[in-house]
């Protein structure tokens, strides 16, 4: 059986998820939307380069537009599509993915759109559309490799994830290069995160606890720091039967400092103030200034790092499971690791509602599908996924 998928959002990530469709989707069609025409020609053109065939054809969309949507997803008879937009298109799309009974994923990241989204599951239920928020690197497989460390144990207790999408090279003065959206960046150093203590789920400011951390080579010496969005609904989920669930983000030692200064500054902040007479949000002010110095070159490499530890009991012994997952820039397609790691697993899920293997409804990515079945699929994309387990 063949599928028509759609990707509404033709950039990076989205790039990536049509390529895994085409790949691995069993795809007739791959459809690539985007405000932009030539954004979204650009990446049919590339996707069909890579695939040796057809497959991949634009159309111009606006996301934002939700009886638009409605009518292409219909005309053009898609089965599921990925969101690869900025987080804040995400609860219309959901509407319009209902109202349309298709299937959805999404890149997620902001808690609150999420639970927004969560509280429409009866809906997508009633329409018959599957839709799974939170896909990606972090959130996402993240969440889908906790579970994964969580399925070793008999009793997992607390869970500590920590991770990263790194430049292979160091480059002051930031030691960052962003491969992804800059709304979805500074959106994660913003707010509450949702974690769990003491069994409860507990809401904990971004660009706090800051840690130093140790990593074999050729990582190395990282700060680890709270972040926002990376662990919404597991946080729900698993709520009462974990005791801890908690994840930060990774940076090279410095970084964090840096990010302090803009947080003081108030450059996150979405509310205006006027200046000169005139509004200004200094979020967008610093998406303007801060942008241009920390985008991806087209030589750049990266790396991300996955690394979460999971304690509980192993047939009636305390037990450990450490998952790891290293993964490189791709030299042969040419997709940065967060390219691969953030729209190979939005594919893979949206994949699966399509087969039929995701029940009805907005589910939370944890509940999707299993950990031993997704790192089932990521090796067949050559993520390698390590497992150590220890008793003591």
């Amino acid at each position: 059986m063949t599928y028509r998928f759609a990707v509404i959002g033709a950039g990076r990530q989205g790039t990536a998820a049509a390529y895994d469709f085409a790949r691995f989707g069993e795809a007739e069609l791959v459809l690539m939307a985007d405000s932009q025409l030539a954004q979204a020609e650009a990446a049919a053109r590339r996707v069909n380069q890579l695939c040796g065939h057809a497959l991949a054809e634009p159309t111009q969309l606006d996301a934002s537009n939700p009886a638009e949507v409605v009518a292409f997803l219909k005309r053009r008879g898609v089965n599921a599509f990925v969101s690869a937009v900025p987080y804040f298109f995400n609860l219309g799309l959901t509407r319009a993915a209902i109202e349309a009974g298709v299937g959805m994923t999404d890149l997620g990241g902001n808690s609150d759109v999420v639970l927004a989204q969560l509280a429409l599951s009866q809906e997508a239920e009633a329409a018959g559309a599957s839709i799974v928020p939170d896909c990606g690197q972090v959130p996402g497989m993240g969440t889908t490799l906790i579970l994964y460390a969580m399925e070793q144990l008999d009793e997992p207790r607390d869970v500590f994830m920590w991770d990263c999408g790194l430049p292979q090279r160091r480059e002051l003065p930031w030691d960052y290069r962003l491969t992804f959206s800059i709304e979805g960046l500074t959106n994660e150093y913003h707010g509450d995160c949702l974690f769990i203590r003491d069994g409860k789920t507990t809401r904990v400011p971004a660009l706090e606890e800051v840690e130093t951390l140790s990593f074999p080579d050729p990582v190395g010496t990282l700060e680890g720091f709270t972040t926002a969005g990376g662990l919404t609904t597991a946080a729900r989920t698993f709520a009462g039967r974990l005791r801890t669930l908690q994840n930060k983000t990774l940076r090279f030692p410095g970084h964090f400092a840096k990010l302090k200064v803009i947080q003081w500054l108030g450059l996150l902040e979405t509310e205006p103030l006027e200046v000169n007479g005139q509004r200004v949000v200094p979020r967008q002010v610093l998406h303007t200034l801060w942008e241009p110095q920390i985008r991806a070159q087209p030589d750049t490499r990266d790396f991300i790092l996955i690394s979460i530890l999971a304690l509980g009991l192993k047939s009636g012994t305390e037990a450990e499971a450490r998952v790891e997952l290293l993964h490189r820039y791709d030299e042969q397609t040419g997709f940065t690791a967060m390219e691969q790691g953030t729209g190979w697993h939005a594919a893979i899920m949206t994949e699966a509602i399509t087969r039929g293997q995701v029940p009805r409804g907005v589910i939370p990515v944890e509940l999707a599908m299993s950990g031993s079945a997704f790192v089932a699929e990521a090796a067949r994309r050559g993520f390698q996924v390590k497992l150590d387990m220890a008793r003591s």
